[in-house]
């Protein structure tokens, strides 16, 4: 039993090393001979812990015949102890119904997966070839493991292109994201002007057809995998903008915890600095024109906000932030979650992914226009 235990934990350490890069960040893609390895180590690793609980009810668990006193045992030829009572059997059988009732308040966690045959597809999508992710984030969106994060997120991405389809989604979705981000520009005294027209010659250019071959590739360079509305905007964009505030760099904190600056040069400090960050981003675009630099001048009102929103002195400000950033993650969460959302066919799902996304939508709007 020892001997097993060492080789299940051998089993689980490389499983897990082997789907990670150094030990911790996420591998993004698997190959076919990859994928195959960790399924058949998995299939393994399932076969050994099986093994385990068996052999510890047959040899450990203190309802074992090996723990019974030898005088009180007798068996028949079935194997059936014959010395228990009609009575006793019942009274047994009472326990156990007992016990499992124990686990009846985890059922949530542990779905029946024949309710969702599209993530079922997807699973298989993910053994037989594996599916491209930029990052991992699994525990940001409270998924039980890489896979089940890789399959929902192939489901995912069918359900966000089924929703862009429609243009009364797609015109829903514009005019969401530009209310939004205006009214939090308004909220914190800036004039959205500036943002409003870099907003519009975005979406000018991303409907032009011709543009999504340059769009492809600038992305495919940072390492975006599809070019999908959680892809590009929940992951790419808001994702690594939150991370990059969670752990900013040193001059900047210098800056804005400096008690003998007053906060109107700590917020121009501060803005400074991003703009200068984006112009030396943008001397180095492959394309000009194109899909990054469209969002750099998006940024360029929207950075300083945020950092100066979550970093700088303004509590109700860093609220409101925090509330917007909280809203976003609540809506991942949501959305990765088979309580919230239908993994049974694409049209179910897409429903449920809008339903949700207008909640949270209404949520901020709510909050900012209270606020003002």
């Amino acid at each position: 039993m020892e001997a097993l235990e060492t080789c299940i934990n051998y089993w689980e350490d490389a499983l897990a090393l082997y789907r990670s890069r150094d030990g911790g960040g996420a591998l993004a893609v698997l190959g076919p001979e990859e994928a195959n390895f960790c399924r058949d180590l998995q299939h393994l690793l399932d076969a050994a812990i099986e093994l385990q609980d068996k052999s510890e009810m047959l040899f450990l668990d203190q309802r074992s015949v090996l723990f019974r006193p030898e005088s009180g045992t007798h068996l028949s030829e079935n194997g059936i102890d014959a010395d228990l009572s009609g009575g006793e059997s019942f009274a047994s059988a009472q326990d156990v119904v007992a016990d499992l009732r124990e686990f009846e308040e985890f059922a949530d966690y542990f779905p029946d997966l024949e309710q969702f045959p599209l993530y079922q597809t997807a699973l298989r999508h993910l053994e037989n070839g594996g599916i491209p992710c930029r990052t991992l984030r699994t525990e940001l969106v409270k998924c039980g493991s890489d896979g089940e994060y890789l399959g929902k997120l192939h489901c995912l991405r069918l359900a966000f292109q089924n929703i862009l389809r429609d243009r009364t989604n797609y015109i829903w979705f514009a005019d969401a994201g530009r209310q939004i981000l205006a009214d939090l520009l308004l909220y914190a005294d800036r004039d959205p002007k500036d943002f409003l027209i870099g907003y519009e010659e975005m979406l000018k250019y991303i409907q032009e057809g011709n543009n999504w071959r340059e769009v492809e590739e600038e992305l495919s360079m940072k390492g975006v995998k599809a070019l999908t509305f959680y892809d590009v905007v929940m992951d790419y964009i808001l994702m690594d903008a939150f991370e990059d505030l969670d752990s900013p760099p040193s001059s900047v904190t210098a800056v804005v915890q400096n008690r003998w600056l007053s906060n109107g040069f700590k917020e121009t400090a501060l803005t400074t600095a991003v703009w200068s960050v984006l112009k030396a981003k943008r001397r180095m675009l492959k394309f000009p024109t194109g899909f990054m630099a469209h969002f750099y001048t998006i940024s360029e009102q929207l950075s300083p906000l945020l950092a100066w929103g979550f970093l700088g002195p303004d509590e109700l400000l860093r609220d409101t932030c925090v509330y917007f950033k909280d809203q976003v993650m609540g809506f991942l969460v949501d959305i990765f979650n088979f309580q919230k959302c239908r993994y049974t066919n694409v049209e179910e799902l897409a429903e449920d992914v809008i339903q949700n996304l207008k909640i949270r939508i209404e949520n901020i709007s709510q909050r900012l226009s209270a606020q003002s």
